[in-house]
């Protein structure tokens, strides 16, 4: 006897990931795990969670976790399906873990760094230069941009910000830029003014929840204005193969067909 297939996102789903530019994936990992990976990461914060006065940096920087609770949390059943779903069965690659883990603090000091952005996806010139790092109109090096709730997110709990819709001005940015494409600086350059337009969703949820967004959605962070810490890792998802937008089956994943779109084909 067959078992139950993994639930995958509805025709009503994908087409909002194509015209919003992402789509929330509520209980994508259990709460208990979300719970666990907290209890691995607060240590590595400098911070004792029940003690707010240790909590004098408004955001600390935590990198790859691979343990069993993030290899876990990045490879349910239910994430799988969207992945098929989003980006195309087997075009994607399963995460070992999760990568970096900005955890927020309630602060009245500015982050520095909320300004609005696309993420580059490709090392440039210097692969430890952030900001000679690249992306292309393929979106080269990143299927999807994914944000990971491991704590619930209000609306004052510093979520992501995210232009609505952003994703479909960058492609026309891009494709003149050819495969070298653009700095991840000159992209913010002429991308932030392009969808400055656009209405801002902010990721609220519950520990457990992913967004699943188009590798070219304008995001930014922002200062937190609650009262607990909030711990979000932004993984992307690695491509097993480039995006092509140009098919000769018109077999296009979502990903693909909303650049597509966004570049009027």
């Amino acid at each position: 006897m067959l078992g139950r297939m993994p639930e995958s996102l509805d025709d009503a789903q994908v087409a909002e990931f194509i015209e919003n530019g992402f789509v929330r994936i509520p209980e994508a990992f259990p709460r208990e795990v979300a719970d666990a990976c907290r209890e691995i990461m607060w240590p590595d914060t400098g911070c004792d969670p029940d003690d707010p006065s240790t909590w004098t940096r408004p955001v600390v920087r935590l990198w790859h976790y691979d343990q069993e609770p993030f290899r876990v949390a990045a490879n349910t059943p239910k994430l799988h399906a969207a992945f098929d779903a989003l980006v195309g069965a087997g075009r994607w690659v399963p995460r070992p873990g999760l990568g970096t883990v900005p955890v927020r603090f309630p602060s009245p000091d500015d982050p520095g760094d909320t300004g609005w952005h696309v993420e580059s996806s490709f090392p440039g010139d210097d692969p430890d230069d952030f900001m000679s790092w690249r992306l292309n109109v393929s979106s080269k090096g990143r299927a999807l941009l994914m944000l990971f709730l491991f704590s619930d997110v209000g609306e004052l709990d510093a979520p992501t910000r995210i232009r609505v819709g952003s994703h479909l001005d960058v492609p026309p940015i891009l494709e003149p830029a050819g495969e070298e494409g653009l700095t991840f600086l000159e992209a913010a350059q002429k991308a932030v003014p392009a969808s400055e337009h656009r209405p801002v969703a902010l990721a609220t949820g519950r520990a457990g929840d992913v967004y699943l967004c188009h590798p070219f959605v304008v995001h930014s962070a922002q200062p937190h204005h609650g009262t607990e810490p909030r711990f979000m890792a932004q993984p992307p998802l690695y491509p097993a193969e480039p995006l092509r937008l140009e098919r000769p089956d018109g077999a296009y994943s979502p990903v693909e067909a909303a650049i597509r779109r966004g570049l009027g084909r």
